[in-house]
């Protein structure tokens, strides 16, 4: 566990937590190690770091990232060994499975160089039997692990209202709770190690394809010429109405904005774990297959690193007609 509290901590000054909202330190003296500083990562970890006040020790390969982390007070380490070394919880938030495997059972990794009561919480969206590997691998060291995979986008990750789907045994839960606290407003414990990121495939597989059907009611839409915004009140009035409808789509591509928020590439991906999972069950995907065709040519027409709403405009483009805009 960590050393005792330093001085500024005891008096309540420290520039890292200018509110003094020191309760949770103060009660559990947990440093927390953070890795993988990207798009969702860097808001997610400056949001942690500002709600708990714990140390902090952030380990990232843009070293831009990790400046800005460190300007508001937390520590730099040069490698993933060091994180270890120096933190009791240690979050992950990385682009896919090889990666999250080679950070914490490669060489030099997270499990090399874990003090005693090292629990690692990996929130990245991988392969679910990545994340069982993981959790038996830690198990058997000794140490915690939980799969917190973050539901929302960037947008919501800035502002700390995230959602968590959390797999984790009870203790370990309540050992990473205040920190998803300090990320998020909506957690849910969903069950034992692994539940976590098969109900973000779940909860992904539903998004993703969905994304594809309104794009190609879009183009439709503009077939017909209809006037979009009451077009769009009439279907949100009815079970059509989804997620993307009322909120993905106005504040993205209908108003002309492609800046990613969630990338086509992410979206292919997580799209082709939940795809692979059904297949290793024997369950057939038929609109999951189609969609990821149209992912496919997303990525393959250039737009890989678009924001995933960019489906709108491929659907009206191939159709020949003009993108829809509020």
């Amino acid at each position: 566990m960590a050393p005792p509290l330093d001085a500024r901590i005891k008096s309540g000054h420290d520039k890292r937590n200018p509110n003094n909202q020191t309760k949770y330190w103060e009660e559990t003296m947990e440093r927390i190690g953070f890795i993988g500083l990207g798009a969702m990562g860097r808001p997610m970890a400056r949001n942690l770091l500002r709600g708990t006040g714990a140390e902090m020790i952030v380990y990232d390969m843009n070293p831009d990232a990790v400046a800005a982390l460190v300007a508001e007070g937390a520590t730099a380490a040069s490698s993933i060994a060091e994180v270890a070394a120096n933190a009791d919880i240690i979050v992950t938030m990385l682009p896919d499975s090889p990666d999250v495997e080679a950070v914490v059972l490669g060489p030099g990794g997270l499990a090399e160089s874990a003090g005693a009561e090292m629990l690692v919480m990996d929130m990245s969206t991988i392969d679910p039997s990545v994340t069982d590997l993981l959790s038996k691998a830690l198990g058997e060291r000794g140490h915690g692990f939980v799969d917190a995979p973050v539901g929302r986008t960037v947008t919501f990750a800035e502002q700390g209202k995230s959602l968590f789907m959390v797999g984790a045994s009870s203790n370990d839960f309540g050992r990473v709770k205040p920190l998803l606290e300090a990320m998020g407003n909506t957690i849910h414990h969903c069950g034992a190690p692994g539940a976590g990121i098969r109900t973000k495939l779940v909860n992904n597989y539903i998004a993703i394809v969905m994304n594809q059907v309104n794009a190609e009611a879009m183009a439709l839409i503009q077939h017909f010429g209809l006037a979009l915004q009451p077009t769009l009140d009439v279907v949100n009035g009815t079970t059509a109405t989804n997620g993307h409808l009322v909120t993905n789509y106005p504040s993205k591509v209908l108003k002309g904005d492609l800046d990613p928020g969630f990338r086509v590439k992410l979206a292919d991906k997580d799209l082709n774990l939940a795809l692979d999972a059904a297949r290793a069950a024997d369950i057939p995907m038929f609109l999951g297959h189609a969609a990821r065709e149209c992912y496919g040519l997303a990525r393959a027409s250039g737009h890989a690193e678009t924001d995933w709403t960019v489906l709108v405009d491929l659907a009206c483009a191939r159709a020949g007609l003009k993108p829809p805009r509020l």
